[in-house]
């Protein structure tokens, strides 16, 4: 059942409710009997992280394979830089020796 807000026009208390969709609204404060107005508020139900739309319903479909490549892509050229810094270590070591 839905949580409906209320706030009163003479007391000014907010409070709320449960109340079906069809039940009619509130015309009185439960604590003066005051008239009351129906607020709007924002809900607090909310869908996060890569979801349920996109695995529950029919749609494009990111491949996994393209997130796969993009994460090996930049792991291989972090390892790329490597092989070259103990290239140049060995390249200047052998220079040493040499002299």
């Amino acid at each position: 059942m839905p949580i409906y807000e209320y706030k009163c026009r003479k007391c000014g208390k907010q409070f709320e409710e449960f109340q079906g969709i069809t039940d009619p609204e509130l015309k009185s404060c439960k604590f003066c009997k005051g008239k009351v107005q129906k607020l709007l508020s924002l809900s607090s139900f909310s869908l996060k992280g890569s979801g349920w739309y996109a695995t529950d319903y029919g749609g494009k479909k990111v491949p996994s394979t393209t997130v796969e490549k993009k994460e090996s892509e930049s792991a291989s050229t972090t390892v790329e830089t490597k092989p070259a810094e103990t290239t140049k270590k060995a390249e200047k070591a052998k220079s040493s020796k040499e002299d």
